[in-house]
């Protein structure tokens, strides 16, 4: 078990997709064979796409009565073997909060897309956002540890979706793909490869499926009908998942371990795009389609004379703290633009406490421009 070499599922080549058709292909890809939703704009292509997708490859469907029964859907057939995954938006990701807690505390791995768009609440069912980085990380209740990735192309809503699984099984854990309306429903050329690697949980029979020596460890994962005498269980519990609700010292173990697990990986599991970095005066922090006009703008600034420089996060969790840190010793300016009032610019102001950060803060259903961009930077000088 670990990571292995197959072949990929589409002939290699070029192929024309919208977003969330690339993303139901990447999970395809990845070995995903169970899906349960809802239908939610702007996320529905997605399940539309499974429908067709999964019979053709001995995958099951099941459309559930709402996001609570989804989420449980896909927890309960990861236990059961499968590489699982559902896809909502909005509203319907606030209903999974509960039961995504549950997936972490039971290291249960699984995949969530999330095609952001404008709320709160209802909002703008069918309008552009990313008003959910902080919801992804802090949705549930307690003290835990997620992984969450941002892409920015058609492309990487297939390849990010490959590596989503890939996270989740190899530290047992939810992932969410934190994407957008735009980029969900952008039509792109893709290039899919012959082959791709992808992680198989390991299993070891007789050992213990929630702890281990290893005080950041990863136990191994058994499922249900191969022997194993499961109890899956969301309140404190041992080793094997006997419950402990009394005992604080088994309860801090357990937490820690959770969060340690992924916080002792980041090096692992942080995905950056860097440009122009090494001798910016301004560096621009950006996430999702807003990188793609902040790049433009980059661009267009360095023709013009400006060390402008853009630090892509394709991991938005666990968030890259010694990256931003590094980048503040030599860079004293930041721009953070997000379609939101701020929320990875929190992060940023977190962890650099001194020099000048500014935001550029959208949250009227529309993109972030290029101008935008360029006007905010040009203040900064």
């Amino acid at each position: 078990m670990g990571y292995t070499v197959i072949k990929s599922c589409l002939k290699a080549g070029s192929y024309f997709f919208r977003g969330n058709e690339a993303l139901a292909e990447g999970a395809i890809a990845a070995g995903c064979r169970f899906f349960a939703g809802y239908p939610i704009t702007p996320s529905s292509e997605i399940m539309l796409h499974m429908v067709k997708r999964l019979p053709q490859v001995k995958g099951k469907f099941i459309q559930m009565e709402d996001e609570i029964g989804s989420i449980g859907a896909v927890i309960g057939a990861s236990w059961a073997g499968m590489k699982a995954m559902t896809a909502t938006s909005g509203p319907g990701f606030s209903l999974m909060m509960e039961n995504i807690g549950y997936a972490v505390a039971t290291e249960t791995p699984c995949v969530i897309a999330n095609i952001q768009r404008v709320g709160p609440a209802t909002g703008q069912a069918t309008r552009v956002g990313s008003g959910d980085i902080m919801q992804a990380k802090w949705g549930s209740h307690g003290d835990y540890q997620i992984i969450a990735l941002s892409p920015w192309s058609v492309q990487e809503m297939y390849d990010l979706t490959i590596r989503a699984f890939n996270l989740a099984e190899r530290f047992r854990v939810p992932v969410i793909i934190l994407s957008d309306a735009i980029i969900g429903h952008l039509w792109e050329t893709i290039n899919i490869k012959e082959e791709l690697i992808i992680f198989t949980r390991e299993k070891m029979p007789g050992m213990p499926p929630f702890d281990t020596v290893e005080e950041d460890g990863v136990p191994p994962m058994p499922c249900f009908g191969e022997g194993e005498n499961l109890i899956i269980s969301g309140s404190t519990h041992d080793g094997f998942g006997f419950k402990k609700v009394n005992d604080g010292e088994v309860n801090q173990r357990l937490v820690y371990r959770l969060s340690k697990k992924i916080l002792n990986k980041v090096d692992e599991i942080c995905d950056l795009d860097a440009h122009f970095t090494d001798d910016a005066d301004v560096i621009i922090i950006s996430y999702g389609i807003v990188a793609r006009s902040a790049l433009k703008a980059t661009n267009e600034l360095r023709n013009n004379g400006k060390k402008v420089g853009l630090l892509r996060l394709k991991t938005i969790w666990p968030f890259p703290d010694k990256k931003i840190l590094e980048l503040g010793e030599q860079c004293k300016k930041f721009l953070v633009p997000e379609m939101n009032l701020g929320q990875v610019l929190r992060e940023v102001e977190r962890i650099i406490h001194w020099g000048r950060i500014e935001a550029v803060n959208q949250v009227n259903g529309e993109p972030i421009l290029p101008k935008k961009i360029i006007s905010a930077i040009k203040k900064l000088y």
